[in-house]
């Protein structure tokens, strides 16, 4: 199991790679407003209230970009 620094670097790597984000960007987000883009990036219409990446799309995109 993974510890939260593990996935926060790994979460900071998705953000910097996939929407450009420099650390501050992601580390002043809140983790709706990340999930939101996240959401938005993947090619989900609307992003729905509560609505996020679950841990089945986290999975898949930690393997993609393991860095």
């Amino acid at each position: 199991m993974t510890g939260f620094a593990d996935a926060a670097v790994r979460l900071a790597g998705v953000a910097g790679w996939l929407l450009g984000w420099r650390p501050e960007e992601f580390w002043r987000a809140t983790p709706a407003e990340l999930a939101a883009v996240l959401g938005a990036a993947g090619g989900e219409g609307e992003a729905e209230a509560g609505a996020g990446v679950d841990g089945a799309e986290l999975r898949r995109l930690m393997g993609v970009m393991p860095d």
